[in-house]
């Protein structure tokens, strides 16, 4: 077996903290019925890293639903169809806090 790295992204942590970030926060709230809940994963999607040393001064957020039957990644991967609306909805209602 012969294994190579040819490639690697950076890590990126993204703080969830700003005046955009509420927004999504309450969006979330308002779709769900309750806070979000902030997971910190381990994960390296390497843009992350890369957008944020682009535009240093921008809030960059990055969302998922899930829930812990979810699989998250896994061959049998499952999004719950109640949980993807409510976030659809909330994806809606985030884009009209943006616009207002």
């Amino acid at each position: 077996i012969e294994i190579s790295h040819p490639d690697a992204g950076e890590p990126g942590e993204l703080p969830f903290t700003g005046p955009i970030t509420d927004k999504a926060s309450a969006a979330l709230a308002e779709a769900f019925g309750v806070a979000p809940v902030e997971v910190g994963t381990g994960g390296s999607i390497p843009m992350i890293a890369e957008f944020q040393a682009a535009f240093p001064t921008t809030e960059i957020l990055c969302t998922g639903i899930g829930d812990p039957d979810c699989r998250m990644h896994g061959i049998d991967e499952s999004v719950d169809l109640t949980d993807w609306r409510k976030f659809a909805l909330a994806e809606a209602l985030f884009l009209e806090k943006l616009a207002n």
